[in-house]
């Protein structure tokens, strides 16, 4: 087994040395350290640090077609039927969504009708029972006027038929104290129609004033 060994100068010396004793082997070559420059001994070129070999090439064409083929066939179907699921559950939330916003809308459109319904009719109800109290009102508003009238026109009567008959028993007296009067004045007894007259001009005169 050969060993290298690089010493380094104005020339690279290569010396492969035999491992155990099986001697030394030098080979030296020369690189050159100018662009352009021939050296006298060049070094043969080894091969490629970064080429890579045709196994390798091979090794990783096969794991990547196993793997194109993986997804081709099994990864990807499944990756898709797994997006489509979840893109149909969410869909379906978004349009169950939909249809409860609508039905609220809906059942919000329809209480605000029956709303609106229900204050017309307490409306018109209200509207019904004000004119009703207001009938009934002036209905007993007219009867209690008509009693009071009825009762004035009774107190009237009443009034006027006692204040004729106080009338008649005043005339009476004043007749007769007329009467006395004049005949104590004049010594004899006057005519009592005449007397009557007097005090009933007397006092229809003092009415009218």
């Amino acid at each position: 087994m050969l060993t290298a060994v690089v010493t380094r100068g104005t020339q690279i010396e290569v010396l492969f040395v035999a491992a155990e004793g099986e001697g030394e082997q030098g080979i030296d070559c020369e690189f050159p350290l100018e662009a352009g420059v021939e050296s006298a001994e060049p070094c043969e070129t080894g091969p490629s640090p970064i080429a890579p070999e045709w196994k390798e090439i091979a090794w990783g064409s096969g794991a990547f077609i196993v793997l194109a083929l993986l997804m081709r066939f099994f990864l990807y179907p499944r990756l898709k039927k797994g997006m489509d699921a979840r893109y149909a559950l969410i869909r379906g939330g978004h349009e169950q969504a939909d249809a409860s916003r609508a039905s609220a809308r809906a059942e919000v459109a329809e209480y605000e009708s029956a709303l609106a319904t229900v204050r017309a009719e307490a409306n018109e109800r209200v509207e019904a029972a004000r004119q009703t109290l207001e009938a009934e009102r002036a209905a007993r508003l007219a009867e209690v006027n008509a009693a009071i009238a009825a009762k004035r026109e009774a107190a009237t009567a009443a009034t006027s038929a006692a204040r004729e008959a106080v009338s008649g028993d005043i005339a009476d007296a004043v007749a007769d104290v007329t009467s006395r009067t004049v005949e104590l004045s004049v010594g004899r007894v006057p005519d009592p129609a005449a007397v009557r007259s007097a005090v009933d001009a007397a006092m229809s005169v003092g009415v009218s004033s």
